[in-house]
């Protein structure tokens, strides 16, 4: 496997396939990312509409529905949810350009978490390509509020992330993280963290159409103050390490990586997405540049 620090993009060295159902659709989906080229970025593909243009190239703008999940549209209306916990692998592990197919409006949720998707990746394998990573540096504070959730981006010459969450729960609490986003730190402390809900919202969201495919086997669900499922936590404060998987895929629609540090509070997909396009709508808060002394800094 190629070295993680020479700031080389990534693709894959040959395609990587999986099945299962949408958490939200209940439909069963068939995913493969495929290798591509240098400048490609993060493209998916929905294999199952033929009658216009059915390509969605992420980026921070393609966002159109952030409530329960992270979806993308393209300019034919065609969308695609449920995108985060890939979007997440693809940046811990440095994937820059893919070209990923699914036969559905929803990526499959697996277990719930990046594991699969991280297994997944590295069977296909990685391939180093020439272009240089493209970083994208904060040079002035971002920072959105949705009632008593908010969000920030600060400059800081590494990718760092703060998370905390509050939950009148008695499971739950009030829990954070920080750390480094990292592929090591992601592999060891993040990237097994499962999304969670409570019992009494299911049937809600059922009722609107979604969490039709959600079960034990792909949610941590908590009922009262009891937990569900009959394996309990994977990991110690599993509920904000998820919500930081959320938030480094969610911030990964961006097409790079950070070079800043990145703190919620109560924070989820829509806030997420607000501090995104607040960042764009703010081009003297930040830059393109490449790490490498050799070549100039872009933007």
């Amino acid at each position: 496997m190629p070295p993680r620090n020479d700031h080389r993009e990534r693709t894959l060295v040959a395609p990587a396939i999986c099945a299962g159902v949408g958490v939200h659709t209940g439909q069963r989906v068939r995913l493969a990312i495929r290798p591509a080229p240098t400048g490609t970025g993060i493209v998916f593909v929905r294999t199952d509409i033929t009658d216009r243009d059915n390509r969605i190239v992420v980026s921070g703008d393609a966002v159109v529905d952030a409530r329960l999940n992270t979806m993308i549209e393209n300019a034919a209306g065609v969308r695609l949810s449920t995108i985060e916990h890939l979007m997440a692998a693809f940046c811990a592990l440095g994937v820059s350009n893919a070209i990923v197919e699914v036969d559905g409006p929803e990526l499959p949720i697996l277990d719930g978490s990046a594991l699969p998707f991280v297994q997944l990746l590295d069977r296909a394998g990685f391939r180093r390509q020439q272009a240089p990573v493209r970083y994208v540096e904060i040079l002035e504070p971002i920072h959105v509020t949705d009632g008593d959730k908010h969000a920030a981006l600060l400059p800081c010459d590494r990718y760092e992330m703060r998370f905390e969450i509050d939950f009148d729960n008695a499971v739950i609490g009030n829990q954070v993280v920080d750390f480094v986003v990292d592929e090591q730190t992601f592999r060891d402390e993040i990237m097994s963290a499962r999304t969670f809900g409570f019992a009494h919202e299911v049937e809600a969201l059922r009722q609107a159409g979604l969490a039709r495919g959600g079960s034990l086997e792909n949610a941590v669900v908590i009922d009262g103050d009891d937990i569900l499922n009959p394996g309990g936590l994977r990991m110690e404060r599993e509920f904000v390490r998820h919500k930081a998987l959320d938030a480094i895929g969610d911030l990964y629609v961006l097409g790079a990586p950070l070079l800043g540090r990145y703190e919620g509070y109560k924070a989820g997909h829509a806030v997420n997405n607000l501090l995104v396009r607040a960042l764009l709508n703010a081009p003297h808060a930040w830059r393109e540049v490449v790490l490498e002394p050799e070549l100039a800094n872009v933007g």
